[in-house]
């Protein structure tokens, strides 16, 4: 038997094992059936007995031949996600910074201005990020829009391309550094991410009051630690095969010299992105959301001739991120919606009963943090298990706006650990930089690293500040 069909065989049986349990109390029997799918789902996109693509289309089918979710009513709702679309639009804008020029011009900049080592362009995309993530509330659009056409156009002038067998040559130390300096950079202000106001919302609910002064007050130091910090933790966990780039900078000069001026079309994806970028940090004042504007951007190169439809054709990435990433959003959302959600949280909330309020916060918080495992993007796991795990904390005895800001902060920094976790590491992970296994492994020891910056250093900046 082929190592194929093992692990799909492997997968099949865990799956009907867990069909098998007992449908715990308030868990919907569906509910029970779709977790049962969506564990072997995500063990399938890890063990990859196929692509992604073919094995979250098997998790579909499961769940729709067992009648779990209905196929006209449910099961294809990922499909309609905003957040799914934006993901697939920011693929297409990217292509136009490459097929322009432009991506390789912003590439050049940035080595001539930081190309002596490896190690110091890592650092650049993390101040690049910083810098911008305060004016922009989506993560995927500061990753997909903006970093993304950085990062692949400086690996790919410095020879590092999947496609080539050379990712590693610092493509993939660059991809980590993007990936964890957005969620960072998320977590680090209030209007960096869009479920953040969520969270916001929901503590307002329970009498806690959190401004944007507060929240990047009591993130600043946990936060510009892990600025400086995590880039050098991945250089040693993840180095890049080249650290040193000795003819980098007079490299990057000669080649913006051979480019010339900028040229008609180049100026045009400019004037697009810009227009973008300015709808991105503004356009909530006129109830435009990050998926129209990246959606009216894409229709603009069409409309300037910069993108053809052929070159949105030729996206394969894109098209095969979709599906996958359909799927599991719509499984995420419906193990909320079947009561699975609820029922761990309640389990939690009662396990930690009658703890001094430290431990049991410190339970609840790792709890929080490590569940979204289970969930397709952190909108989807705050709007169902945020405020539930507040109440339960502030019910311990635990300071009411340590509790809030805390479980706030997790819910950026939680997505380090998996490749669906979030729609900037959807686009991010999709470049192929960086495979499945590593992934995993690096973010969960990123997840570590953060916990004890987060957790120890802020703890006592939080002290200081008097939260607790």
């Amino acid at each position: 038997m082929s190592t194929r069909l093992l692990k799909l065989a492997l997968l099949v049986i865990i799956g009907w094992g867990l069909s098998f349990l007992p449908v715990p109390q308030g868990v919907d029997i569906k509910g029970w059936h779709l977790f049962s799918i969506f564990v072997p789902t995500i063990l399938g996109l890890v063990l990859k007995p196929l692509p992604m693509g073919p094995v979250a289309l098997l998790g579909l089918s499961a769940a729709t031949l067992t009648n779990t979710l209905d196929m006209g009513k449910e099961a294809l709702d990922g499909f309609s996600s905003p957040v799914i679309w934006l993901i697939v639009f920011v693929f297409f804008i990217a292509r136009g910074f490459i097929k322009t020029g432009l991506g390789n011009r912003i590439a050049y900049l940035f080595v001539r201005l930081l190309g002596r080592r490896t190690l110091g362009l890592g650092y650049g995309m993390m101040l690049t990020e910083l810098v911008i993530a305060p004016v922009i509330p989506s993560n995927a659009a500061r990753a997909g829009g903006v970093m993304f056409p950085i990062l692949k156009s400086i690996s790919e002038s410095m020879g590092s391309s999947p496609e080539m067998g050379t990712e590693r040559k610092m493509g993939s130390y660059l991809t980590q550094v993007c990936f964890q300096g957005n969620l960072i950079t998320s977590a680090m202000f209030l209007t960096a991410m869009a479920a953040n106001p969520m969270a916001q919302a929901l503590a307002a609910k329970q009498g806690v009051t959190i401004t944007w002064a507060n929240w990047a007050l009591a993130a600043c130091v946990p936060g510009i630690l892990s600025v400086l910090l995590i880039p050098l933790v991945l250089y040693f966990i993840y180095p890049p095969e080249v650290k040193v780039l000795p003819n980098a900078i007079e490299m990057a000069k000669g080649k913006l010299k051979a480019m010339g001026p900028m040229n008609h079309s180049e100026w045009t994806m400019l004037g697009v992105f810009s227009f973008m970028l300015f709808l991105w940090i503004y356009g909530d004042h006129w109830h435009i959301s990050a998926c129209t504007t990246a959606l009216f951007g894409l229709c603009l190169l069409f409309v300037t001739g910069i993108l053809e439809w052929k070159d949105v054709l030729a996206e394969h990435e894109a098209w095969h991120t979709l599906v996958w990433m359909a799927i599991l959003v719509m499984m995420s959302a419906y193990l909320e919606k079947f009561g699975f959600i609820d029922w761990f949280s309640q389990i939690i909330g009662a396990a930690v009963s009658g703890w001094h309020w430290l431990y049991a916060f410190l339970t609840l918080s790792l709890v929080y943090f490590y569940s979204h495992y289970f969930f397709a993007g952190n909108t989807a796991h705050v709007s169902s298990m945020y405020a539930a795990f507040l109440v339960v904390a502030i019910g311990t005895g635990a300071p009411p706006l340590l509790a809030a800001l805390v479980l706030g902060f997790f819910s950026s920094l939680f997505s380090s650990m998996t490749h669906y976790g979030t729609s900037a590491a959807v686009v991010l992970y999709a470049t192929g930089y960086v495979p499945i296994g590593a992934w995993w492994g690096v973010g969960f020891i990123i997840s570590i690293v953060n916990l004890i910056i987060w957790l120890g250093c802020g703890g006592l900046w939080w002290k200081f500040l008097g939260i607790w």
